[in-house]
């Protein structure tokens, strides 16, 4: 009599369990940018953050959904995909009006302090999706540049996968891609940490969490039985949250360059 009156305990638990988890997977990957997103619009000051990070991630999730398509996941998973696109456009929205808002005030202040007309009109020339300049490539002026970009890839890949969809390689070639681009999402902000010698304007709290996301997702996609390279990548990409865990460290109690407060004053490092 006790074991079926548990069992009809432990059924509904599981459910919940499985609903959490499932959960977690869908909203998990954003919150980690919720953060730095406040700090940005806090400091008015972009530049601590790298927007190729958000390249990354809609490269890889682009690609993922169309993996889809060759082989169907788990439902969480899609839609951890669909709400990442959204939640890093946000992101790179903010960034770019922050950035052509600083700018623009730079202008100004040239402009207050000009002696001749020569002076007075200096500023930097808007750059666009439409350039075709590989020197200034995800560092556009306006934000529907960035969309446009992002339709344009989608709308080339998509048309690939649909003529390749029968091919297996070409699927699984398809699902490591995605999944290979995801692990490198830290790579950028590793990079960007190396080329300042600081990690001051990067959220912490975000890295943090990405640590933990990331080590939650990799033991969901092995508990779950993924597709493979879905659990190799994302030992990948935990031990590159490391690494920058480590420049943390290492840059604060061993501070590679004196940190200047004069070239963005409004920004202070989130711990």
């Amino acid at each position: 009599m006790d074991a079926p009156g548990l069992e009809w305990l432990l059924v509904p638990m599981r459910q919940l369990v499985s609903w959490g988890a499932a959960g977690a997977m869908v909203f998990g990957g954003v919150v980690p940018y919720i953060p730095q997103y406040r700090d940005i619009r806090r400091t008015q000051n972009a530049e601590g953050f790298s927007t190729y990070v958000c390249l990354v991630l809609l490269v890889a999730n682009i690609l993922r959904i169309l993996f889809w398509f060759g082989r169907r996941f788990e439902s969480p998973l899609l839609w951890q995909s669909i709400i990442m696109i959204i939640t890093m456009l946000l992101m790179l929205k903010l960034c770019t009006e922050v950035r052509v808002s600083n700018e623009l005030n730079i202008k100004r202040r040239s402009f207050a302090a000009a002696d001749s007309k020569d002076e007075e009109i200096k500023a930097p020339p808007k750059r666009s999706y439409l350039d075709f300049d590989l020197n200034y490539f995800w560092h556009w002026s306006k934000f529907t540049d960035y969309v446009q970009c992002v339709l344009t890839f989608t709308g080339v890949t998509g048309y690939i996968t649909y003529l390749w969809l029968g091919s297996s390689l070409f699927v699984e070639t398809l699902g490591f891609l995605a999944v290979f681009t995801e692990a490198m999402l830290g790579v950028p902000q590793l990079y960007r940490n190396y080329q300042n010698r600081s990690t001051e304007g990067m959220s912490v709290k975000m890295v943090l969490m990405w640590t933990s996301g990331d080590t939650f997702k990799t033991v969901y996609f092995i508990l779950n039985q993924a597709p493979f390279q879905f659990s190799i990548c994302g030992l990948l990409q935990v031990f590159v949250d490391i690494a920058i865990l480590l420049q943390v460290y290492l840059y604060s109690y061993y501070p590679q360059k004196p940190v200047s407060h004069t070239a963005h004053p409004t920004s202070t490092k989130a711990l």
